[in-house]
């Protein structure tokens, strides 16, 4: 069999809003769009080591590895077990973790993609994205694979977006930006929802166009909460950059901006 390993894409959000409240969740609005400069890699190796071994530099424990959470929902799966207790799951790390650029959530979403082709799940990409969305809100988008989606829901509605491949730089600080704290800030002192009509506009626009509209606090509901606990995130707060996620990255758009 020829090397099995995939490039892990990241992502930025072009803008992100909140559209309303379920439970302990946020719903969301948002534009998604892979970032082809910027890619883990994803490998599955021959090994004679038994049971599931995931090789890598990762920032947490095995158990909140994303990664491993997708094995353990597909585990049971005819095929699975076989396989992983012959190949080990190696992540070359470039993206940043915890930096609101998806790199967990992408690599979770490559290894099912990767699982269902080499396992032979036959699963279509609508059911690896319910078992995608019990990982987390980002994993369906990178399922999906595609480059520039609108995203609703907590993230388990991806609809592709035809645009143009955008050309994207990355900066992400040495600042690990928790997103639990900054979704609870951004109840208690910056609440908002956007509205239906504002929804529909910005999922009509183009990437590029919503850039030239909008500054870095209105494309992102996230980001003054977040600069209200990590004050040195102002330091990267240029002209013409973003705020991708709940931080701590920022990109810039180069097609012409």
């Amino acid at each position: 069999m020829l090397e099995m390993c995939e490039k892990s894409y990241a992502k930025v959000n072009i803008f992100l809003k909140i559209s309303d409240k379920r439970d302990n969740y946020h719903e969301l609005v948002s534009r998604f769009v892979r970032v082809h400069n910027l890619y883990d890699i994803v490998s599955f190796i021959k090994t004679s080591r038994r049971g599931i071994n995931i090789i890598g530099d990762f920032g947490c424990k095995m158990e909140s590895n994303t990664v491993y959470k997708a094995y353990k929902l597909i585990e049971d799966y005819e095929n699975v077990k076989d396989f992983f207790e012959n190949h080990s799951i190696k992540i070359e790390k470039n993206i940043p973790e915890f930096a609101g650029l998806g790199g967990g959530s992408s690599n979770a979403a490559t290894f099912l993609i990767m699982a269902n082709k080499y396992c032979n799940l036959n699963l279509s990409k609508d059911e690896l994205c319910e078992i995608a969305v019990k990982i987390g809100a980002d994993v369906p988008f990178f399922v999906y694979e595609y480059d520039s989606a609108n995203v609703t829901g907590i993230g388990e509605i991806v609809k592709k977006f035809d645009e143009e491949i955008l050309n994207i730089d990355t900066i992400t600080p040495k600042i690990k930006c928790n997103t639990g704290e900054i979704f609870k800030i951004f109840r208690e002192k910056f609440y908002k929802q956007i509205s239906k009509e504002e929804s529909n506009k910005l999922l009509n626009m183009k990437s590029l166009d919503i850039l030239k509209e909008f500054d870095i606090k209105k494309a992102n509901d996230l980001y003054e909460p977040a600069l209200s606990l990590y004050s040195d995130l102002e330091d990267y707060s240029k002209k013409d950059w973003y705020f991708s996620g709940s931080g701590s990255s920022f990109f810039k758009v180069n097609n012409g901006k």
